[in-house]
């Protein structure tokens, strides 16, 4: 099923209702979806920060505590924090805050570093500092969103219809990842939210490939997630909203580049970090 260029998405609106409706009651443990919404807030002010002379000032440490926050990043990253890598990494960045078309600029960004399955990561580096840095202008666009050559991610968990043997021909640009924005903002409003629209699309995202991730037991991304949890606690890894401990302070070195998460923490432990920091 070819996507015409004026892009169209099929998404199935009861699974987004039951999806939403998971989302707002796990939520409530934590003291509201509102504590997520503020957790993703301290989270991009942290990258806004980091990147607002496109990487000029980064050093080795200050990468690795943004590191905390990338779940699909963190463990992998760990060499390209030492010497020559890390100025190829900070080159690379900047690759990113050029002009031109977004999806070039990502691709110019993964040519910088080896071509192998083991640098898939990469991607998904390029987006989150894309989208943190400046959610109006770029959405969501990680693998676990939509990821073309495995036909997987949260497109295919709200598609309408059986498309258990099916592939859907579904593009992994810019485009595609703005539409699903669209599509997934007016459902929102629709549906009564009307403020911090972006925060909520992008729970609602994490929220609908967490209920995947929970079905298979963990075993996608079995590195991340390999554990049996209930979805919000993989919503939370999904967004890096896991990667804090109760004592981490910002003002520190984390120990999280060998990418474990911290299974006992809560979104307050994010909050805490909000209001120290």
């Amino acid at each position: 099923m070819p996507v015409p260029s004026a892009v169209a998405l099929e998404i199935d609106g009861p699974i987004l209702a039951s999806t939403l409706e998971n989302l707002l009651t796990a939520c409530e443990a934590d003291g509201g979806v509102e504590r997520y919404v503020e957790a993703l807030k301290f989270k991009s002010s942290l990258f806004q920060d980091a990147f607002k002379d496109a990487g000029d000032n980064l050093t080795p440490e200050s990468f690795a505590k943004l590191c905390m926050f990338m779940p699909t990043v963190r463990r992998r990253i760990g060499d390209n924090l030492e010497g020559e890598k890390f100025a190829v990494l900070i080159s690379a960045i900047k690759c990113l805050f050029g002009a031109g078309d977004i999806d070039a600029r990502i691709r110019v960004f993964q040519s910088k570093f080896p071509q192998d399955k083991k640098h898939r990561w990469v991607k998904d580096l390029a987006t989150e500092i894309l989208h943190n840095t400046d959610l109006e202008l770029y959405p969501l666009m990680h693998r676990w969103v939509w990821d073309r050559k495995t036909n997987s991610g949260v497109i295919r968990e709200i598609w309408f219809g059986d498309v258990d043997a099916e592939t859907l021909y579904v593009d992994d640009t810019y485009e595609v990842f703005l539409k699903l924005r669209e599509e997934l903002s007016g459902y929102l409003t629709d549906n009564g939210i009307y403020s911090d629209i972006l925060y909520y699309v992008d729970l609602l995202c994490a929220q609908s490939y967490a209920n995947y991730i929970a079905a298979q037991g963990g075993l996608y991304l079995k590195a991340d997630f390999s554990s049996k949890e209930e979805p919000i606690v993989f919503t939370r890894r999904l967004l890096g909203l896991d990667g804090v401990a109760a004592k981490t302070n910002l003002d520190t070195t984390p120990s999280i580049i060998d990418g474990r998460a911290n299974k006992k923490n809560s979104i307050a432990d994010v909050l805490r970090l909000t209001e120290t920091n």
